[in-house]
């Protein structure tokens, strides 16, 4: 029996992007607190967030290759200071949050971790993406927040969706990245265990 692989997310979208890697998989929606830990870094807790989820398939799986993946969206603020913005889960939050990225550039840091229940070893690493928003009027944010209603998404947009009409340019290594799940780190995590994607399609 081979291995399988099972997806600690419920989100469309990133079950979407990991099909055009591995034909078969199952997924489950992991319930883990995403409060930071003090003194924690962004990265830590990207990272450990990633971790988390896909560690709590032990719950519900004896066996498989767990993939977990965690964003967060980083805005520092012209005196410096930086912000971490996770989801905005309501309206006004998240008019807030496009209000802010107005005509400035947001890095979103995508986790992903890869946990063989099984042997119990684990990878975990992130990718970068920088957002560079246009100037946005306030009737074109809440228009957009209004259609597309993206109150559970880091940064308050969909970039797979209208969320694109946003920016003015995007830089990063992997495009599958700001929507939420980092293929190309992912193969390479999936080879260091000794799996190739192309032998499995």
């Amino acid at each position: 029996m081979k291995t399988p692989f099972i997806l600690a997310s419920s989100s469309p979208f990133r079950k979407s992007i990991l099909e055009k890697i591995l034909p078969v998989f199952e997924s489950f929606s992991p319930n883990i607190d995403e409060s930071p830990k003090a003194n924690e870094s962004v990265i830590e807790l990207v990272e450990r967030l990633a971790l988390e989820k896909a560690k709590t398939a032990v719950q519900f799986y004896q066996q498989g290759v767990v993939i977990g993946s965690d964003q967060v969206a980083v805005f520092e603020t012209p005196n410096n200071k930086v912000q971490i913005l996770g989801k905005p889960h309501t309206r006004d939050n998240a008019i807030k949050q496009l209000s802010l990225f107005s005509g400035n550039k947001v890095r979103f840091i995508t986790s992903l971790a890869v946990f063989d229940i099984a042997t119990n070893n684990t990878l975990v690493t992130h990718d970068t993406t920088d957002v560079y928003f246009k100037t946005l009027r306030q009737a074109q944010i809440e228009q957009y927040i209004d259609k597309e209603q993206p109150l559970n998404c880091a940064g308050s947009f969909k970039s797979e969706g209208l969320g694109i009409v946003l920016f003015d340019k995007i830089l990063g290594e992997d495009p599958n990245s700001l929507v939420g799940l980092p293929l190309i780190k992912l193969t390479n995590l999936l080879a260091q265990i000794g799996i190739d994607p192309l032998e499995l399609k």
